[in-house]
């Protein structure tokens, strides 16, 4: 049975295709189109998955959608009618859009689906499945567990922000569900706007720069603005907010509660602004703990899925891992949205056609999460030489040792190799390389090659067999999806000065042995490298190990900031060539930037729009 897959039309749109309950290929529409988080029909997405799985969408059984649109005007109708005529600039805006097109999605995506195939039995064959039902499924069907506690948290589905169930066989069951406008996701969105970064995608910023702040702003989020209970329900006092009626997230109470205005996009960052992220993140932490050990005292699993865009939260899923109440936890690392397409296919697969499940017998069933394309060597060839790039063809001996003397040199590494990532985070296959040993390394990187704020953490790539080594965990962390401190062996005692530094200025203060991936808590996000997933990553790992003696190396998005994660060869070319990457391995392809003609030069610094 081939089912498709589909989310779309909100951000970050996605296709997935399962066939028989295996997962053969995923990727986000804007890998494709170049146009970061692209919400439209996912027609390259689409176009890739059926062409990976040899078949045509009149091969097809089933397409999934990921939510169900009246549901979702169904909340639009009754928020605004709650809060009338508080709210009807925002409800005016979004009518002409619902009643043009989301409104009436399954024509819309009839139409589309008949383009491609004018035969195809829209009416029978597009199955609808509720949102948080599909992170559910993206969680725990290609788990590598029998059964398990399931916990997806985001902003919102149609009405569900967080909900919590359990997994068993081919089974799911949703317990217990927390309802718009009350959400995490959208709590710490509201965090995210209020310090001047863009909601759904800066929230990974907000993440990396609470290690800067003190969380003295705790007691404050939790007097006003949440009232949390001791099993991790809660609710959000509506005075402070905007997002449910309004077109920003935060209104003037909430800046009033807080003694200070909206941080502008760009503008200057201080300590106050470090200390509400530090103290958002606790809060996080708090409300994921106590939802988890809520879960855990249910007493049905020892096992824990996680999946909604909370669930990218790497740092609260390292407390959560710590805090020990489940023996195994597994996180789907397309976590968010563009999840939400496979886990469509995978409900309509188990649940709606009653289809048993057989557990992957590998660490799980995301074949490491290198679902999207490959391109053979003679394409990366024929790509690379028709955008006019000057390179080595090398053996594959000599891929692994030229690229680790090169990351042993302290050169930056573009490094293009399979299939590409599904989800969020660069895995080893579209990634930029360095050395963790640097002590300069994350300021080059951010300031130089990615063109981001100097304040963002870098994450380690280590080789699974070492992890325990280098830092406190000894489990498996494949998607980059968990935190954990270097190991006090390795770490590097601070001086008197260096302790009275605040802020950013302890970003250039070498805290480890391993500096350009230890943040400055001394914590890491990080990626275990497994030889079964990606065998020529951890080659390459392996032979900078033999080379330096350390088996960590920096890995970081193969994009600048702003851009998709490249997709194609050519991709990779315009980056490397926009970008201070001093080399780029393409398959068996060796390409170095002095080699390269100077007019192909690009400036990326300013091409994308900021993230």
């Amino acid at each position: 049975m081939r089912i498709l897959g589909i989310s779309a039309f909100y951000h970050d749109s996605a296709a997935a295709l399962v066939v028989d309950g295996h997962v053969v290929a995923a990727a986000q529409e804007e890998r494709f189109t170049r146009k970061k988080q692209d919400s439209s029909y996912p027609a390259h997405a689409v176009a890739y998955c059926l062409a990976e799985g040899r078949v045509s969408l009149a091969d097809i059984d089933y397409v999934a959608f990921y939510d169900k649109p009246f549901l979702k005007f169904e909340r639009l109708l009754e928020t605004y009618l709650a809060s009338a005529p508080r709210g009807f600039q925002s409800f005016r805006m979004a009518m002409p859009l619902w009643l043009k097109e989301k409104l009436f999605q399954k024509k819309l995506l009839g139409d589309k689906l008949r383009k491609a195939a004018p035969d195809f039995d829209w009416q029978n064959k597009l199955l609808f499945a509720e949102h948080h039902l599909s992170h559910a499924a993206s969680a725990f069907y290609p788990s590598p567990f029998d059964d398990a506690a399931i916990l997806t948290i985001d902003g919102v589905g149609e009405w569900a922000t967080t909900t919590a169930g359990f997994g068993n066989g081919s089974h799911i069951a949703i317990r217990k569900e927390i309802h718009f406008p009350h959400s995490l996701g959208l709590l710490y969105s509201a965090f995210t706007y209020f310090t001047g970064f863009k909601v759904n995608s800066g929230e990974y910023k907000v993440m990396g720069l609470a290690p800067y702040g003190e969380p003295r702003f705790v007691n404050t989020i939790l007097d006003n603005l949440i009232d949390l209970k001791s099993d991790g329900s809660f609710r959000l006092n509506q005075d402070y907010f905007n997002y449910a009626s309004g077109l920003t997230m935060t209104n003037d109470a909430f800046a009033r509660l807080f003694g200070v205005p909206l941080r502008q996009p760009e503008a200057r960052l201080e300590p106050i602004h470090m200390d509400l992220a530090a103290s958002i993140q606790a809060v996080t932490d708090e409300v994921m703990l106590r939802l988890t050990r809520a879960l855990a005292a249910e007493g049905n699993s020892r096992n824990l899925c996680l999946a909604g865009g909370v669930a990218l939260n790497c740092v609260a899923n390292g407390k959560v891992l710590r805090d020990a109440k489940f023996d195994n936890i597994w996180i789907q690392p397309a976590a968010g949205d563009a999840g939400g397409s496979l886990g469509a296919a995978l409900a309509a697969y188990h649940l709606q056609c009653n289809q048993s499940r057989q557990v992957a017998n590998t660490l799980d069933g995301m074949s490491g999460s290198y679902l999207g394309p490959e391109f053979a060597q003679e394409e990366v060839e024929q790509r690379l030489t028709a955008a006019g790039a000057s390179f080595d063809r090398v053996d594959d001996d000599a891929v692994i040792e030229r690229t680790a003397q090169a990351l042993a040199d302290t050169k930056a590494v573009g490094w293009f190799q399979g299939r590409m990532e599904f989800g969020p985070r660069a895995l080893g296959a579209r990634s930029i390389l360095a050395d963790a040993r640097s002590p300069a390394m994350q300021r080059t990187l951010n300031m130089k090659v990615k063109y981001r704020e100097s304040f963002r953490p870098f994450a380690p790539s280590v080789l699974r067999e070492d992890v325990a080594d280098w830092f406190e965990m000894d489990v498996d962390s494949p998607y980059m999806l968990l935190v954990a401190d270097v190991v006090r062996n390795r770490r590097r005692t601070m001086t008197e000065d260096e302790h009275e530094l605040f802020g950013i200025d302890k970003l250039n203060v070498p805290r480890s042995d391993i500096p350009a991936v230890t943040h400055v808590d001394y914590s890491a996000r990080v990626q275990t490298v497994h030889a079964e997933t990606n065998p020529r990553y951890h080659a390459l790992i392996s032979r900078f190990k033999e080379i330096t003696g350390c088996p960590v190396i920096v890995n970081t998005s193969f994009n600048v900031r702003g851009e998709p994660i490249v997709c194609t060869p050519e991709d990779a070319f315009r980056c490397f060539m926009g970008s201070e990457i001093d080399v780029l391995t393409a398959g068996n392809c060796i390409l170095r930037k002095e080699d390269q003609r100077p007019e192909l030069k690009l400036d990326y610094s300013s091409i994308f729009d900021p993230d």
